[in-house]
């Protein structure tokens, strides 16, 4: 039998694959200090108490059918208000937009934009651009950017690639390296948004922004979440947001996510998804209006869950550093938002005590994860090439004595090569 093209020469999740091997080795009771999915460990993490209770309640009232194709009323009302609240950010009821998570905006945002063949320009390593452009037929555009700006693009970077793109995909803060833009960064990368827009003849497609802040809740220290319409207004006919609760309240299995942008393109979204039927369920819209409406049980329980994720992304951070001034080839980024820290293990080159000669980033993933029991997810899963020897550690699944014992062991594996 014979399938699209498109299908045929779709490629698998990375990360699922390592994940793959990494729940074989569980299941064999080996204890693996799992660093691999972007997700939350229910037991550590729990989702908040009062968003818990009003899933209960909301299907106890029977809130059980289908919702509206753009989301229940009161949660779209609810995230007007919550967005104006804390990012200033003023949209209107009808321009929001609620999903099953993040995947079907960000999917909807690519079908409702891009034609086959239109350009679309993205940073890697970034999550999962790669794949949305095969799904769309769009040419994939990737710009390199580098550990000295933590991974995150440049003006420099992204200008000689915007003539002619029908799109540029951002995250802040990024999946997968935990870094964020800069105030002066992103308000470079938007004066040339609307540099080049000013440049399209009448009638001709603009260059669209797809804004992914799904972690923007989830910031440390002094980092500062900057957004594109709040540095720079003009650009709001040309930004399309992505937003949601899945990973600032530990809640990646409720799957509320919610877009919101121009109108002409959140109308052509909401039929997209229409169609897909890509809602997210009605009781968990109609709890979650309720919990985004109670300020103090947000900041409850956000007052408890970030210094529990900061402290995780600490510890990891201080372990790599602390490998590098002993003399290993390893280093890491200061995490400033997300769950991810950015760590380097430059060991190609170096040989296994089974004489294996590692070559490429997946062979230490997979020596680290045979050796050191440790998981993590390299790099090359988000675009970057083999020979990069950068990797995304997420703390949502682990517990901090599991993270402190697997330094323990990856010191060890260290110590092993040749």
């Amino acid at each position: 039998m014979t399938v699209s093209k498109m299908a045929q020469n779709l490629i698998g999740s990375e990360i699922i694959r390592v994940a793959g091997e990494v729940n074989a080795m569980i299941a064999k009771g080996e204890p693996i200090c799992n660093l691999t999915i972007g997700d939350f460990n229910p037991s550590i993490y729990p989702i908040p108490e009062e968003l818990r209770k009003g899933i209960t309640k909301a299907y106890e009232q029977g809130h059980t059918n289908y919702p509206p194709a753009n989301g229940v009323a009161v949660l779209r009302k609810a995230v007007v208000a919550f967005t104006q609240e804390h990012l200033g950010l003023t949209y209107p009821e009808n321009d929001i937009l609620v999903a099953g998570g993040s995947r079907p905006l960000i999917y909807a945002t690519y079908m409702a934009l891009v034609d086959p063949g239109d350009k679309v320009v993205y940073p890697t390593p970034s999550w999962n651009n790669n794949h949305y452009c095969h799904l769309s037929g769009a040419m994939p555009v990737e710009v390199k950017t580098r550990p000295e700006n933590n991974f995150m693009p440049t003006a420099d970077d992204v200008k000689p690639h915007l003539k002619g793109a029908t799109m540029l995909a951002l995250c802040s803060p990024l999946n997968p390296t935990g870094t964020m833009f800069s105030k002066k960064d992103l308000e470079e990368i938007c004066d040339l948004v609307l540099e080049e827009n000013r440049s399209r003849n009448e009638g001709e497609k603009p260059l669209y922004l797809l804004y992914d802040q799904i972690y923007w809740m989830l910031t440390f220290g002094a980092a500062e979440h900057y957004d594109p319409v709040s540095l720079r207004p003009e650009i709001r006919d040309y930004t399309i947001y992505i937003d949601g609760t899945s990973k600032c309240f530990a809640a990646t299995g409720v799957r509320v996510g919610y877009a919101f942008g121009p109108a002409v393109v959140m109308d052509k979204m909401k039929s997209i998804l229409g169609h897909v039927g890509a809602w997210a369920p009605k009781a968990e819209q109609m709890a979650t209006a309720e919990f985004l409406q109670q300020p103090e049980e947000v900041n409850s329980f956000m007052s408890e869950f970030k210094p529990k994720v900061q402290e995780s992304l600490t510890v990891l951070y201080n372990g790599f550093k602390e490998l590098k001034s002993d003399g290993y080839a390893v280093d890491a980024i200061e995490p400033m938002g997300a769950i991810y820290l950015s760590s380097q293990m430059d060991l190609a080159g170096k040989t296994t005590p089974e004489g294996k000669l590692l070559e490429t980033s997946q062979d230490i993933t997979f020596y680290v994860l045979h050796e050191a029991k440790l998981a993590v997810v390299p790099f090359s899963a988000f675009g970057s090439g083999k020979d990069l020897n950068w990797f995304r550690l997420s703390v949502g699944g682990a517990s901090l004595e599991d993270i402190k014992a697997s330094l323990g062991r990856l010191r060890d594996a260290l110590a092993k090569l040749k």
